[in-house]
C-alpha cells in the first residue's frame, strides 16, 4: 500500500496522525444574562430596605410638633405671663411631655412649680394653679452648710422636718434625755444653688403660720436641722 493510501485509511478510521498538534479549544459560551436567584433576591431586599430607611427618615423630619418654650427665667411660684413663653416647632419624641402651642393660653396665669430656664420646653408638670405658699402658711428661709445638705436633691413640694438640736456649749447639750426632739413639719418651696466659696444652700420651707416664728428662731440660733420626711409624709 502506498503512503498516500495509508494516510487516506488513517483519516477514514479516525486515528490521529503522528506529529500533528491540535489547535486551541474555544471555551464554552456562557450567557451574560445568567444570574443566581439568591443574589437577585438579596439585591432586591437591600434596595427595599434602603428605600424604607429613607422613607422613615423623611417622616421623622416632617413630623414636627408646635410646643411651648420658656424664653426667660421664671422663679418658683412666679405667675407665668405670655412674655415668659414662646413657641417652637420640634421633632418631639413620644416619651417627652410638652405643652402644645395651642394650649399656651391655658398655662398663662399659672405658677411655676419649678425654676424655669430659657430655651427649655415647658412640661405640664412644671406649672401649677396652686400657690406654693398656701393660706395659713409662712415661708422660712434655712441656710444649710455642705455637710447638712442631704445627698438626695431637694425639690419643690418635698416634705421635710425641721428639727431643733441643742447648741454646742449650752446646758441643754450636756443633758441626756429620752424625750423626742422638737420638730416642725414643712414643705420645700425652693432650693438655691450652692453659694460660691461657702457651698451654703438656702432652702425656702413653708410651715404653718403658728410654727413659722419658732422655726425662724431656731434658724437664727443655729439650732435648726432639716431632715427629709418619709415618702408618705409621716
Amino acid at each position: 500500500m502506498s503512503k498516500t493510501q495509508e494516510l487516506d485509511a488513517a483519516r477514514s478510521s479516525g486515528i490521529p496522525q503522528q506529529g500533528r498538534v491540535a489547535g486551541p479549544v474555544a471555551p464554552p459560551r456562557v450567557s451574560a444574562r445568567r444570574r443566581r436567584p439568591g443574589v437577585i433576591a438579596l439585591s432586591l431586599a437591600l434596595i427595599a430596605a434602603g428605600g424604607a430607611g429613607v422613607a422613615v427618615l423623611l417622616l421623622q423630619v416632617g413630623n414636627r410638633t408646635d410646643v411651648v418654650t420658656v424664653v426667660r427665667d421664671v422663679q418658683v411660684g412666679q405667675v407665668l405671663t405670655e412674655g415668659d413663653l414662646g413657641r417652637a416647632s420640634v421633632a418631639l419624641d413620644p416619651a417627652v411631655k410638652a405643652v402644645r402651642a395651642d394650649d399656651l393660653k391655658s398655662v398663662v396665669g399659672k405658677r411655676a412649680a419649678v425654676e424655669l430656664k430659657p430655651g427649655s420646653l415647658l412640661a405640664p408638670s412644671q406649672v401649677t394653679k396652686d400657690n406654693l405658699v398656701k393660706a395659713g402658711e409662712q415661708l422660712v428661709p434655712i441656710g444649710l452648710e455642705p455637710k447638712q445638705i442631704p445627698a438626695t436633691a431637694l425639690v419643690p413640694g418635698q416634705k421635710v422636718q425641721l428639727v431643733r438640736v441643742p447648741a454646742l456649749g449650752t446646758t441643754d447639750a450636756d443633758k441626756t434625755s429620752d424625750a423626742a426632739p422638737q420638730t416642725i413639719n414643712g414643705r420645700v418651696v425652693k432650693a438655691s444653688d450652692a453659694a460660691p466659696g461657702t457651698g451654703i444652700v438656702v432652702v425656702d420651707v413653708a410651715t404653718s403660720a403658728a410654727d413659722g416664728p419658732t422655726a425662724a428662731a431656731w434658724e437664727a440660733a443655729g439650732t435648726l436641722r432639716l431632715v427629709l420626711a418619709a415618702p408618705d409624709g409621716h
